[in-house]
């Protein structure tokens, strides 16, 4: 599975995470995985990197979305359409704490999600915001 699959499928649990209860969300993961295995194969190792991930991305939200906030003007988290925000939370992760991942393709990846996922305004929104924390 390529990084950009992978990172799709990392964005698609953290999304979910957001329409369901602490007490669910190890569940929804499981399910979510089960579910993928029967579309195509998944090999040990992604498996592991796609949960690991989301693990790492969850544990941080609240400073994500404290950088996040820091940079937004009338869009605070609360706001922000649960698409965008996922996809700015997983970008932001990517930028600050995960060494494998240079900004630039943190933040283009970001806008490829952003055009498949989210309105017609997201992709430009996901990038201005991303540019500002990465000044």
């Amino acid at each position: 599975m390529g990084r950009s699959e992978i990172r799709e499928h990392i964005f698609r649990m953290l999304f979910g995470r957001e329409f369901h209860t602490q007490e669910e969300l190890l569940e929804q993961g499981r399910l979510y995985m089960e579910l993928l295995k029967t579309e195509r194969e998944v090999s040990e190792t992604d498996e592991a990197y796609i949960q690991e991930k989301c693990r790492k991305v969850e544990e941080l939200i609240p400073e994500i979305d404290a950088l996040i906030n820091e940079q937004t003007t009338g869009w605070k988290t609360g706001r922000m359409n649960k698409a965008d925000l996922t996809i700015l939370r997983l970008a932001v992760y990517e930028m600050k704490w995960d060494e494998d991942i240079p900004v630039k393709v943190a933040i283009n990846e970001a806008v490829e999600l952003a055009k498949k996922y989210s309105s017609d305004e997201g992709p430009s929104f996901i990038n201005g915001v991303l540019a500002k924390i990465a000044a």
